[in-house]
């Protein structure tokens, strides 16, 4: 079967009161386009059209960098949901069956006819690939496939297309404006997802008019020629509500984004995570967890980020491109951040409160990073400590450092990046400056106040201070008092 999947997403959002393209709009750090993106690419789809129009040129930009295997085309101007998958069409390809039929001598029309097309919004990012896969599967190549919702009342189907039946199934879809009193009261309701065998959407197309409320074009409307053709019209249905909400306000979007987080705690913890308040968590990204993790209040978990067996994170935390070890426990209002280069955390290490691990950062088993320590791109070893008001930046530390607070690696010379290298069983003294390059020998002490710019050798005191003097009658400046 050749699969074509088509993205509705040309248009404006006007409710979001926004510059930005209503499908750029973020839920869970992703745009909604994106998470729709996913779903396609989950579904190892032959094509991928998106059709794109306000903002065409953002749109399309955003989604090359993460998806160059998209194909654009562009709705000008937007004259509803038919049009927008007219514009489609030149890009929707043929079936794989029927390619093969023909290299072999045998006609199209005898080939099978297995292609299909699956619609997608945009607007609509958490439809899950098992459900697309499910439409898709009802649709078999032969048959026009919808996906379908039962509302509660008719309140809540209200704007929303009606499906309607007799008592051979499905005839067609009305349009809530277009509706009849008796046929809004019908509480099933069209989600704006199909599967449509190729050819017929084709020929379909070519016949929608505009005669409606609000003259546009209907993609709903071949629903009614399906079946005036011939063609099978069944109804699959989502998992949830939540699966077929789209966006169109800030409202609605925030609303999107609680119930997906929600999503994702329930699975934690049904997975075995504690967390203190499921209300309060986010995860942007992916996060894997082993046994017996413990998550605290308004933690937010960005990019790829492991936890080991037996983790505890503190509340206020945010932890990006991370793995950290069995046992560590990170206190109240850390923030690790690995961007690209990833934060690397070993097993039972002590990190925070208030402490910031940037991009390059390797901690080794038992480290300590105490309140207002900052690393970055350094090598910490085992049982190394920096324990309060330090900077490490550019460093390898060895075993079981003691670095002291207030100390820090002058690692820039406004030029380049230095290194520091110091040696194991280290101990560097409280409020000193190591101005890179330089190397400290094992088992060193350097004076606390020391301002070191050239190596300290091994096992012996470095102290790199002005000699301390006292002057004796010597009086403070005295302010002196204004004119008159």
């Amino acid at each position: 079967m050749t699969l074509n999947i088509v993205i509705m997403a040309a248009g404006k959002g006007t409710r979001m009161k926004s510059a930005l393209p209503k499908v750029l709009h973020r839920l869970a750090h992703q745009s909604l386009l994106h998470h729709v993106l996913d779903t396609a690419l989950a579904l190892k789809a032959d094509r991928i059209i998106t059709v794109t129009g306000h903002g065409a040129e953002v749109v399309e930009a955003a989604v090359r960098v993460s998806a160059p295997q998209v194909r654009f085309t562009r709705q000008m101007p937007q004259l509803g949901t038919g049009h927008a998958v007219q514009q489609a069409v030149p890009e929707l390809d043929e079936d794989a069956s029927t390619q093969d039929a023909s290299k072999n001598g045998a006609s199209k029309e005898d080939a099978p006819k297995e292609n299909v097309t699956l619609i997608l919004n945009g607007d609509t990012p958490l439809i899950r690939a098992a459900t697309a896969q499910a439409l898709i599967e009802a649709c078999g190549g032969s048959r026009l496939a919808l996906l379908t919702i039962v509302m509660g009342s008719e309140a809540d189907a209200a704007g929303l297309g009606r499906i309607v039946r007799n008592d051979v199934g499905i005839q067609s879809i009305v349009e809530h404006k277009d509706a009849s009193v008796a046929q809004r009261a019908i509480c099933e309701t069209y989600t704006g997802v199909m599967a449509v065998p190729t050819a017929h959407l084709k020929k379909w197309l070519g016949q929608l008019k505009n005669d409606n409320a609000q003259s546009e074009y209907y993609l709903t409307d071949i629903v009614a020629m399906a079946v005036a053709d011939g063609v099978t019209v069944v109804a699959a249905h989502p998992g949830s509500d939540t699966e077929v909400l789209g966006v169109n306000s800030p409202l609605q979007l925030a609303d999107l984004e609680r119930r997906y987080q929600r999503n994702r705690a329930v699975a934690l913890m049904e997975a075995g995570v504690r967390l203190a308040d499921p209300a309060r968590f986010d995860v942007r990204g992916h996060l894997d967890c082993g046994v017996d993790v413990e998550i605290d209040v308004n933690c937010i978990f960005e990019g790829c980020v492991t936890l080991g067996d037996n983790v505890r994170v503190g509340p206020n935390c945010c932890i990006k491109n991370a793995t950290i070890g069995a046992g560590t426990v990170i206190s109240a209002f850390t923030h690790i951040d690995g961007e690209k280069l990833g934060v690397k955390v070993g097993a039972q290490v002590r990190i925070g409160p208030f402490a910031r691990l940037r991009p390059g950062t390797d901690l080794g088993d038992e480290v300590h990073i105490g309140n207002f320590v900052e690393v970055k791109n350094s090598t910490l070893d085992k049982g190394a400590k920096a324990n309060h008001l330090a900077y490490l930046g550019d460093a390898t530390v060895g075993e079981r450092v003691n670095f002291g607070a207030g100390s820090i690696t002058a690692n820039y010379d406004g030029v380049n990046k230095h290194r520091t290298v110091i040696g194991a069983d280290v101990h560097v003294g409280s409020n000193c400056v190591l101005v890179a390059p330089v190397s400290l020998g094992a088992g060193a002490t350097i004076g606390g106040g020391s301002t070191v710019t050239k190596d300290a050798p091994a096992a012996a005191l470095t102290v790199a201070r002005g000699k301390q003097v006292t002057l004796s009658g010597w009086t403070r400046p005295v302010k002196k008092s204004a004119p008159p």
